[in-house]
């Protein structure tokens, strides 16, 4: 039975949160504070669906253009959903090679660059437009054509930033080495790490489960994109012709039983 619920504003939010023993589980989908809201207030069972600050990592040794290809696709293909890329980290080694080309693609597709220094120098270089990077840029999930980006020296140093800022959603890296796309998808904690592929494939329908209720970026007791079954719960039925456990029959009032 599929039913929609009157009312609303946060009041009625409210209410569902506070109806223990008549909603099973609550998952919210909406903005950041909505779901921070249901997910610290609330007396029902929670499935968070998390924001996707997502990234997207260039690594030292990667393929220029398809490293272009996915950045663009996991930032501008659709600025406004969750499994968008909100952040872009470039090995330090590529950095002088890759950004030109990637800012000039970027700026062409309209986003705006966050940088950090070294994204600001390369900027200045190719004749792109780029505005310095804050420290709110980092955990922003902007949901708009704008895009932070930082040069990082190592891949080790790529996860330590994903580590901090990530909203554990969608990780990408981009890489013709073997041993790092290994050794990241070991280290990144995120339901999804992709290997030069765009962060926008993390979607129930991509994956073949069918209709999405959500992606959810918790551990229990689903993770990922969730489809009906992640809704259902098991009931176990026993039956038996007077079986007991961890014991043989007994004589009861001189019946066995």
């Amino acid at each position: 039975m599929i039913q929609l619920v009157p009312g609303e504003g946060r009041e009625s939010v409210q209410q569902l949160m506070r109806a223990r023993g008549l909603v099973d589980v609550l998952i919210p989908r909406g903005g950041a504070s909505l779901i921070r809201t249901v997910v610290e207030g609330s007396t029902v069972p929670v499935i968070e669906t998390g924001t996707g600050n997502c990234h997207v990592y260039v690594d030292a040794r990667t393929d220029l253009a398809m490293a272009v290809g996915v950045l663009l696709n996991s930032k501008a293909q659709r600025v406004s959903v969750c499994n968008a890329a909100e952040t872009l980290l470039v090995h330090q080694d590529v950095a002088d090679v890759f950004l030109p080309l990637a800012l000039t693609a970027l700026a062409e597709a309209g986003v705006t660059v966050h940088g950090d220094d070294a994204v600001l120098k390369a900027a200045e270089g190719t004749g792109v437009t780029a505005v310095p990077a804050t420290e709110e840029d980092w955990g922003t999930e902007y949901l708009s054509l704008d895009l932070a980006a930082a040069v990082v020296p190592s891949l080790e140093a790529a996860v330590d930033h994903i580590r901090r800022w990530s909203s554990g959603h969608t990780e990408a890296i981009v890489t013709t080495s073997q041993a790092a796309a290994r050794r990241f998808t070991q280290l990144v904690d995120s339901t999804t790490v992709a290997v030069n592929a765009s962060t926008r494939f993390t979607d129930g329908g991509e994956f073949g489960f069918g209709a999405e209720i959500g992606i959810s970026t918790q551990k229990l007791h689903a993770r990922g994109p969730m489809g009906l079954p992640e809704l259902t719960s098991t009931k176990y039925i026993v039956t038996g012709d007077g079986h007991v456990r961890g014991e043989a029959r007994q004589t009861v009032g001189g019946l066995e039983g």
